[in-house]
């Protein structure tokens, strides 16, 4: 056997006590990696958002969050805020929920769980970004609709197929992509329609506002919040990405911290395997440097075995890493594009090698500094 494949095989003399090295360190592998793989998708989601050409102010009423609307406000504030200097535009949208009980292979199809729809008028998509449309967007006051990509792959839909709208079938027209989990996963439809079959007349639950290129978002968001204090509520596209910067800031920090303990309680492991390994294997390197191997054939030998181990147990890691994440994502509602960034493997292994050579290295040191006469002697 040459002195590669020696490398390769003596690790795992002792399968049960490599095994659990592997498992250890792995696990530590595969959290960085979902973790990573999580954060990334989530940073390209929300530049997708931000950067699909759509409104800088979300307005909804007093009471509001950025993930729900809560009641719903009269639609004359569309023009009211249409007229305020800077504005380049207005739109209002009333959001809804249903349940498609046409539909058979919906796996979100229980009082549990429901699919947005979003009332809004076919001139006012281009706000939320909708301008990619595989068919074509439903005319106003029609029992038509369009359902975002990450929806119509999720549950099968097609152009053409009906969807049941509080009793009412609809016709898919079109099947549209926005690049954002949260349009993408949503439908819309006629604003006045929804607005009737809901007993919302004259009703909108978000508005959204485009500025004009030379204005000043804070100076027109400023405004809105000085005239209607005590009605409506504003979000921007920046207070938006500076929440989720925050959220992927903690997320990162998470990261940054587990991956500190896989290296030391990996490390730890490690050095516990090797230093067992070392110790049964005594005479073992007692003969070797009896027969002219030199100490730094012997520290490469045991570094070598321990960078193999936890090699394995980054491909590992990995995988398990992948499958958590796309386990995570098809038990829930599955909106959002997994990214797969090389980045994110590259730093999984990078500690599992800082591991294998810190795990490795007191070993390596102890088992290269045996006495020959020693090592032959032990028993």
């Amino acid at each position: 056997m040459n002195y590669f494949k020696l490398i390769m095989k003596n690790p795992f003399r002792n399968k049960t006590r490599s095994l659990l090295a592997i498992i250890g360190i792995a696990i530590g592998i595969a959290t960085i990696v979902a973790l990573g793989m999580i954060t990334v998708s989530l940073e390209k989601s929300t530049q997708d958002t931000l950067k699909n050409g759509s409104a800088e102010i979300t307005v909804t009423k007093v009471g509001s969050s950025m993930s729900s609307s809560s009641g719903t406000l009269n639609d004359s504030y569309v023009d009211e805020l249409s007229k305020i200097e800077g504005v380049d535009k207005a739109a209002g949208m009333l959001e809804t929920s249903i349940v498609d009980t046409s539909s058979s292979n919906s796996r979100r199809n229980s009082s549990m769980f429901g699919y947005t729809l979003y009332g809004a008028n076919p001139d006012d998509l281009s706000i939320v970004g909708i301008t990619n449309i595989n068919g074509s967007i439903y005319k106003n006051d029609s029992e038509e609709l369009i359902v975002g990509k990450n929806l119509a792959e999720e549950e099968n839909y097609t152009v053409g197929d009906k969807i049941d709208v509080y009793g009412n079938n609809y016709t898919i027209t079109g099947i549209f992509e926005t690049g954002s989990i949260f349009y993408d996963s949503a439908m819309y439809t006629s604003l006045t329609k929804i607005q009737n079959l809901t007993d919302n007349e004259g009703e909108i639950s978000t508005i959204f506002v485009k500025i004009n290129k030379d204005a000043q978002l804070d100076t027109v968001n400023d405004k809105i919040k000085t005239d209607y204090n005590n009605t409506l509520t504003t979000i921007t596209t920046e207070e938006m990405a500076q929440t989720i910067d925050d959220t992927l800031g903690m997320i990162n920090s998470a990261t940054t911290a587990i991956e500190a303990l896989a290296i030391i309680i990996g490390g730890l492991g490690v050095i516990n395997t090797m230093m067992m390994t070392v110790y049964e294997r005594t005479r073992e390197i007692g003969v070797l440097k009896s027969v002219g191997w030199t100490k730094k054939r012997i520290l490469t030998m045991i570094m070598g075995e321990s960078i193999v181990l936890t090699i394995i147990s980054g491909i590992i890691g990995s995988i398990l890493g992948v499958l958590a994440v796309i386990i995570l994502f098809s038990i829930g509602d599955g909106d959002m594009t997994l990214v797969y960034d090389i980045n994110i493997f590259i730093k999984a292994f990078a500690v599992a090698l800082t591991v294998g050579i810190l795990g490795g290295l007191y070993p390596a040191i102890k088992a290269s500094r045996l006495s020959p006469t020693e090592a032959l002697r032990y028993e």
